[in-house]
């Protein structure tokens, strides 16, 4: 897949990271961020959509407060993203003013992406605010997120926005020019110029960290983000942030992570990659032969267990013989419903538990 692929698209992600804006020392640097909003005022003058994923709150809101490293309490985290989420956008809607383009800040949790109707909602503020000519800035709220609700790392809130907003590309950007094949910084390393599949990266080490300490994320989440993308459908390059308009134009810089596969539906991609399951039902081999090899709705017949206190219509994850996962779905059933069911054949059931546990429909593979 060519590069031009990205040169071509007409809506897309960029995401950038906290090590490409701040720094410990000295907070936000407005120059670094005033060139990046100038390569992507140019594509919206060029006729091009662009959301903005955009990482650095905390980083920002460390000097102001006199805090010299990053936080290792959430608290002080959240204090210093209430701070520095402000100056933030405030830099952000000024250096895009200069260019007539008017921002707006769309905050989201994981929680707001692994519930289905918060994910729709997100859905649909982010393609109106497309609608009405605004870029979206898209951060995670890391001044009410916790630790059960994080992201990790903003380039995985990237990927799924990248679905969300129906994304013709992302583009992931950071202090590293591209997926090497070793630690450039600490011994002779090559770039990858393309990746076709996970398979492509099997042999590779990532590195982890970020070097100025106020990132969290490293190229393994970066390949993660790219990967989790591209198999969904949309090409991703991985790149630094000087590089930013010619990959944008594309120019043979970073890596292509090629798209494969079709582009799953909204609700295919939530329950793969977005939802959080709250338990699991355990399959019989015949079962997961059926889910798995003909598409099949999971029947109460091949079910012999299950764990969690979940609801109906909760995701749940379908887990077979060995214990691998096989597919995640929306239960029919509460968790104190379902034992009275295992094993047994529709026709036995009562005429309100006929219903398939999960329809396929509500289900998607996520094993090999």
């Amino acid at each position: 897949m060519s590069r031009q692929v990205v040169a071509a698209a007409h809506r897309v992600v960029v995401k950038v990271g906290s090590s490409s804006l701040t720094s410990l020392e000295d907070g936000l640097d407005v120059e670094r961020l005033r060139a990046l909003v100038d390569v992507l005022a140019a594509l919206r003058s060029a006729g091009r959509e662009v959301v903005l994923v955009s990482s650095g709150a905390i980083g920002t809101g460390l000097s102001p407060l006199g805090i010299g490293g990053r936080p290792r309490d959430l608290a002080t985290a959240q204090a210093a993203a209430s701070v520095g989420q402000l100056l933030l956008m405030r830099a952000y809607a000024d250096a895009f003013a200069e260019h007539d383009v008017t921002v707006g800040q769309v905050l989201l949790t994981a929680d707001d992406l692994t519930r289905r109707g918060h994910y729709r909602n997100a859905r649909q503020t982010v393609e109106r605010l497309l609608a009405l000519g605004v870029l979206p800035v898209v951060n995670e709220n890391d001044t009410v997120a916790t630790e059960e609700i994080r992201f990790g790392d903003n380039d995985r809130l990237a990927a799924l926005v990248a679905h969300l907003s129906v994304a013709d590309a992302l583009v992931l950007l950071s202090d590293i020019d591209a997926v090497y094949d070793g630690d450039p910084r600490v011994g002779a390393a090559s770039r990858i110029d393309t990746v076709r599949s996970a398979a492509d990266l099997d042999a590779v080490v990532l590195g982890s960290a970020a070097r100025n300490g106020v990132g969290t994320g490293g190229m393994a989440t970066k390949v993660e983000a790219a990967l989790i993308a591209s198999q969904a459908g949309v090409p991703v390059l991985v790149t630094s942030t000087p590089q930013a308009a010619a990959a944008l134009a594309g120019e043979p810089v970073g890596t292509l992570f090629a798209a494969h596969g079709r582009r799953p539906s909204a609700r295919q991609f939530w329950l793969r990659y977005a939802s959080r399951p709250r338990g699991q039902v355990q399959l019989d081999a015949g079962a997961v032969a059926a889910v798995r090899e003909r598409g099949a709705s999971l029947l109460a017949a091949g079910v012999v267990g299950s764990t969690g206190d979940f609801l109906a219509d909760d995701p749940v994850e379908l887990v077979g013989p060995d214990g691998a996962v096989v597919a995640r779905g929306l239960v029919s059933y509460d968790a104190r419903e379902l034992p009275a069911l295992l094993g047994r054949s529709t026709g036995d059931l009562e005429p309100d538990h006929r219903r398939p546990v999960v329809h396929r429909d509500e289900l998607v593979l996520v094993g090999t």
